[in-house]
């Protein structure tokens, strides 16, 4: 990844399109700052669904460890899907 450097809010009135184009391009964010301090990115629409999803897919991925730990201290069995919507009247 190559080193993003920070442009300040007000550039971007000027040349959003050319930044936007940027980010597209290279697939790199553009962090807008203001007063020093990041306050937005400008990210490629793409990318940020894929990090949406991986975001998802992560807290998915640690529940189920969660649960799994809990099955483990509880030494409970887990009930089976279609018991479990039986038990809800889903079935």
């Amino acid at each position: 990844m190559s080193t993003i450097i920070p442009v300040t809010v007000s550039v971007p009135r000027e040349q959003l399109a050319s930044i936007i184009d940027q980010v597209c391009s290279e697939h790199e964010p553009v962090f807008l700052s203001r007063r020093g301090r990041r306050v937005a990115t400008i990210i490629d629409a793409d990318d940020l669904e894929r990090l949406i999803e991986l975001a998802e897919d992560t807290a998915d991925i640690r529940a189920a460890e969660e649960s799994r730990e809990e099955i483990r201290h509880t030494e409970n069995e887990p009930t089976p899907g279609d018991q479990m919507q039986a038990d809800l009247g889903l079935a």
